[in-house]
């Protein structure tokens, strides 16, 4: 009997997929009779709001990003140098995917939005944050044929109970017509967290973590595919994906995330 690594997670796949449904449903249920008792609050100060979780206060402290910016890596220019131009970053170090768009700049209130969501089990936020992230990719979801959450190993998927990126694929899905392949990419190691870890360290930690599925394969054979996660910080994770997805064939990866890292305004080349 094969008693394997990959034997395990096939075991357990199914029981812990059942136990999230069940985590989630319970989640849901209490928090809709806690507001039925209770406002609803902002999840970044705490003041009673309706519907979208952020009141107007913080609203307008989010960074949303817009154009001029690199047409590669999608990091804001101070000012518009013309179409198509690139960051030195992106023609020093150029990544394994083809574009990357951010709906936010990673501020307080956008981190704060990101943990609510990832740490929290606050899935009710998931429409907003993926109606936002939908409306800066456009012209990646325009394109694309297949959106491909970014995978949790499934050891940290049990102890967090949900993938926040498949959240955001949902809900991207919804508002651009593009399908969602949950399971076409896997992380077949569990990492370390990349939090304070070097450039470097980064590349390093995901080197190799992650591999599409024998199963999966033909779902990306010749297809456009646009990555999702929740922050892209220095792109390690995002670009290992891409080169697993790439060694399938797809025909392009495109990543698109909520929010990320920006230094400072950066000037063109």
């Amino acid at each position: 009997m094969d008693t394997g690594p990959a034997s395990s997670h096939s075991l357990a796949a199914p029981f812990l997929g059942a136990l999230r449904l069940a985590h989630l449903a319970w989640t849901h249920a209490a928090r809709a009779a806690l507001d039925i008792a209770l406002p609803t609050l902002c999840v970044a100060c705490r003041e009673p709001v309706a519907g979208e979780g952020v009141c107007a206060a913080c609203w307008a402290k989010l960074s949303f990003i817009a154009p001029p910016y690199c047409a590669r890596l999608g990091i804001p220019f101070v000012y518009d140098p013309g179409p198509g131009i690139l960051s030195m970053q992106a023609i020093a170090d150029p990544p394994a995917y083809q574009r990357a768009r951010a709906a936010v700049r990673y501020d307080d209130v956008a981190r704060t939005l990101v943990h609510q969501l990832k740490y929290h089990d606050r899935t009710d936020l998931a429409p907003s944050m993926g109606r936002w992230m939908a409306r800066a990719g456009k012209e990646l979801l325009d394109e694309a044929d297949l959106l491909v959450p970014v995978p949790l190993h499934w050891r940290r998927g049990f102890s967090r109970r949900f993938n926040q990126s498949g959240a955001l694929a949902r809900a991207i899905s919804r508002h651009s017509g593009v399908a969602v392949s949950r399971d076409a990419l896997r992380r077949i190691r569990p990492t370390e967290h990349q939090v304070g870890l070097s450039r470097a360290e980064r590349a390093a930690n995901v080197q190799g973590a992650f591999k599409v599925a024998p199963s999966s394969r033909a779902k990306i054979q010749g297809r456009r595919v646009v990555l999702i996660d929740d922050v892209l910080t220095s792109g390690a994770t995002v670009d290992a994906c891409a080169r697993a997805l790439l060694r399938a064939k797809a025909a392009q990866v495109d990543v698109l995330v909520f929010a990320r890292v920006v230094d400072a305004l950066r000037s063109p080349i």
